[in-house]
């Protein structure tokens, strides 16, 4: 049969007692009354059938079985806070590995990430491009960036950046099909993600316009912006992805209007993952990139705020 413990908190309080020398004290330290100390204590002796302490006027003194207890008490506690030293300590300090979507890592994350590495060269960077949630019990991830509501089991979401959504394409597809208004839509080939808030139908139906041909989908909007590189059709894609090629000349924007989708992008990690000094550098960088990116990139741009929920009630 199996033994049981007695009361951890009485452990605890028995502990402290011993280490501050009095009852007093220890109420102090565990910010109690002296009196809760002293009532734990008395049912830990209950429950181990000996007086653990000489109590003296104005302090404590180990009996011989509460000398034997505390020298294993202390060790468990010594044991406990190194776990937990262990639990918050960072196993690889030099190493920063990042989980995030493929279509961000491609056209956002990587063409700046030389910037991160020339403040810290002694950095090693490990990106890893994937659809899937991070288990970061399972996995050497130090820090996620993840699209959508924010919302993770057990996990710390720190916002990171809006987006909005338009339509873009090549300006051969642009010039051969006359694509140059929202109106032009109506006979255009339309590229769409498969992920919800992405659908064309939701988009026109905010915008004002008729929906095109019938459309081509890609699970992934990297996907998407490489169907518009390569001459597919008009993409609605996220500004943050889009953005350079059209600074670039390689993609041109249909039209000056924008919505703002339901997702935006966020940190995600488990809540001690913020307090490792690598975390909060890399934070801090990119955090920085996200200012200096919407600060020039949509000037010009009439930004639409929409209820994905109540069009999609609207047009089902």
């Amino acid at each position: 049969m199996k033994e049981r413990l007695p009361p951890l908190q009485g452990l605890y309080y028995f502990y402290m007692a011993v280490e501050k020398g009095s009852f007093k004290d220890a109420a102090k330290a565990l910010f109690v009354s002296a009196a809760a100390v002293s009532q734990q204590i008395r049912l830990l002796e209950q429950i181990l059938g000996t007086p653990l302490f000489h109590r003296e006027h104005r302090k404590v003194r180990l009996t011989l079985e509460g000398e034997l207890l505390f020298s294993h008490t202390q060790k468990g506690m010594m044991h406990l806070q190194q776990g937990v030293r262990l639990i918050n300590q960072d196993p690889n300090p030099n190493r920063l590995s990042i989980s995030t979507l493929p279509s961000f890592a491609q056209h956002w994350l990587v063409p700046r990430l030389q910037g991160f590495r020339e403040v810290h060269p002694n950095m090693a960077i490990l990106l890893e491009p994937t659809n899937q949630l991070v288990k970061f019990e399972d996995s050497s991830v130090d820090i996620s960036i993840r699209y959508g509501e924010g919302s993770y089991p057990n996990i710390r979401s720190e916002h990171l950046m809006d987006d909005i959504i338009y339509p873009v394409c090549h300006p051969i597809y642009q010039e051969k099909h006359g694509i140059y208004t929202v109106d032009d839509l109506s006979h255009a080939n339309l590229i769409e993600d498969t992920w919800p808030d992405m659908d064309w139908n939701l988009w026109l139906n905010r915008i004002g316009g008729k929906l095109g041909k019938p459309t081509l989908q890609y699970n992934g909007s990297h996907f998407v912006l490489e169907g518009a590189l390569a001459v597919q059709g008009v993409a609605l894609i996220k500004h943050s992805l889009a953005y350079r090629y059209i600074q670039e000349g390689t993609l041109v924007r249909i039209g000056d209007r924008a919505l703002r989708p339901k997702f935006s992008y966020y940190l995600c990690a488990p809540d001690s993952y913020f307090n490792r000094k690598k975390i909060a550098l890399f934070s801090d960088w990119i955090r920085e990139q996200v200012r200096e990116f919407q600060s020039h990139s949509n000037d010009d741009l009439e930004i639409i705020e929409t209820d994905y929920t109540l069009i999609w009630n609207q047009i089902k």
